[in-house]
């Protein structure tokens, strides 16, 4: 097994969503010296953060790897190799924190192929949901309006038979978290919002994410921040986060 496969551990598929008890803004992820290593180095941490339940918060800090890991990290989707994270009453327990959390817009996990078509992904996601091996019919335009509009609001939806390399980033972006967020768990973690090349495109995200953040608790990243009246809960600063790739620091580990 390699390292990474030691990291990220069991990939289940969450079938039931949980109620989140936790009154608005209480702590719902306390995280305390975590970290993530491997053998061939250091990848983030030590942090210490606490997240509120409900709204949007902000992680401030570089992009890279290390920053995606912390985001994977606060989904359940990879595991701390020191340190504590306490999330929904349970200390270092990622298994039960994957099924409280929807993850998106992190091409680790949900990159899509740029030669499928919107309606094959509205398909496959229904799949997923649906219980045992039921068949599951092609998609049609009431499957995407379902599951998209509550994330893309006043946005237009993309045509069922757009190619996703044909969608505007924006677009793309809103459907990823649409698919991902189609049970709507209690937590909701989005790649930064400055993967987006363009700065009114960024903006137009963090809106929709606020919206979203009025019903779950939304984490996603910015380099920068944000603008203090953008309308988000909080933001935190992070530090020790590394900013090279998992292949460059694989091949480094080879050669020494």
């Amino acid at each position: 097994m390699s390292d990474l496969q030691q990291l990220f551990g069991e990939q289940p598929q969450p079938k039931t969503r949980e109620v989140n008890l936790a009154a608005a803004g209480e702590p719902i992820l306390v995280a305390e010296g975590m970290g993530v290593k491997a053998s061939w180095g250091h990848i983030y941490g030590p942090v210490d953060l606490t997240i509120g339940s409900g709204g949007v918060t902000v992680l401030v800090g570089a992009g890279g790897r290390g920053r995606t890991a912390l985001l994977l990290t606060l989904a359940g989707r990879m595991k701390p190799t020191s340190g504590r994270l306490e999330s929904f009453g349970r200390d270092n327990d990622a298994h039960h924190l994957f099924k409280q959390a929807a993850l998106a817009n992190i091409d680790e996990v949900d990159g899509i192929g740029q030669t499928i078509r919107v309606h094959d992904i509205i398909t496959e996601q229904i799949r997923w949901a649906a219980p045992g091996a039921r068949w599951v019919r092609q998609s049609k335009v009431a499957d995407l309006e379902r599951i998209c509009a509550p994330v893309f609001g006043e946005y237009s939806l993309p045509s069922m038979g757009a190619m996703v390399e044909e969608l505007p980033e924006l677009t793309c972006a809103l459907l990823r978290i649409a698919v991902a967020n189609i049970r709507k768990p209690p937590v909701l973690v989005v790649g930064g919002i400055d993967k987006l090349s363009s700065i009114e495109s960024a903006h137009k995200l963090l809106g929709r994410l606020i919206t979203l953040g009025k019903e779950q608790t939304v984490i996603t990243a910015d380099v920068n921040g944000v603008a203090p009246d953008a309308g988000i809960r909080e933001q935190i600063v992070v530090d020790n986060l590394t900013d090279k790739e998992f292949a460059v620091l694989e091949r480094e580990a080879d050669e020494r």
